[in-house]
């Protein structure tokens, strides 16, 4: 409603989001109140969680290839409407060697920012993985700084027909997805920081780390099909 310029529309956006974040804020308070100080997470529990956290990203894989069709339909089959070429007529595409790579850089450097971290918990380096874990929240942060960037700079928009549309949907997508993959790493990091994980008792914080590389791995897609493809004008049609 708020992007078709309902009234109120964004009001509404505005209480989603309000919502969306409380029960997430909610629920995990819940599970590190259970996980650290009440001791419900038995070795049973930890492996339904760790189940739990690969069929929620193997739903992601399906909302991506979704998207991920809609921009191979388009770009593959343009419509004579859009002039029968991909970028569309009229459309100038982003330079994906300018914003894109430097994003792709940091994306892919904080995936071995928070893998150090990682290891170094397990290790027992506690510095380390604070280090490691601090970085990898600063590149999320420059990355979606850049985004925001970019976005505002583009030379068109989602309402640019088939190619604004599939740009848009599918990099914010994305940038949805690095948020909340952000906000994952930011509560380990805190509960790094607050003792609350064990070499061996950290399934958040290593559930958090699956999906934050599952993310690295959807924006290379991105880079390779929606960014080179699109922003050098391949047309394979």
């Amino acid at each position: 409603m708020y992007m078709h310029g309902f009234y109120k529309g964004e009001t509404l956006l505005s209480i989603g989001f309000i919502l969306t974040l409380s029960g997430m804020m909610f629920w995990f308070r819940d599970v590190i109140t259970e996980g650290t100080k009440l001791g419900d997470h038995t070795r049973e529990v930890v492996r339904g969680l760790f189940y739990g956290i690969i069929l929620f990203i193997v739903s992601e894989v399906f909302a991506f290839f979704s998207v991920f069709w809609a921009y191979g339909h388009a770009s593959l089959s343009p419509a004579i409407e859009i002039g029968g070429s991909w970028p569309p007529v009229g459309i100038t595409p982003l330079n994906p060697f300018a914003i894109p790579l430097l994003n792709t850089f940091l994306l892919l450097s904080s995936g071995a920012t928070v893998t150090y971290g990682h290891h170094a918990l397990i290790s027992g380096n506690r510095s380390a993985a604070i280090e490691g874990t601090f970085i990898t929240i600063i590149f999320a942060i420059v990355f979606t700084a850049l985004q925001g960037f970019e976005y505002g700079q583009a030379p068109f928009s989602i309402t640019d027909g088939a190619f604004g549309s599939a740009f848009f949907v599918s990099t914010g997508l994305h940038g949805l997805h690095v948020i909340v993959g952000t906000i994952f790493i930011l509560f380990g990091f805190a509960r790094i920081i607050n003792y609350h994980l064990t070499t061996n008792h950290h399934q958040g914080f290593e559930g958090g780390i699956i999906y934050w590389h599952f993310v690295d791995v959807v924006w290379l897609f991105l880079f390779a099909f929606v960014y080179c493809w699109g922003g050098l004008g391949l047309n394979l049609t």
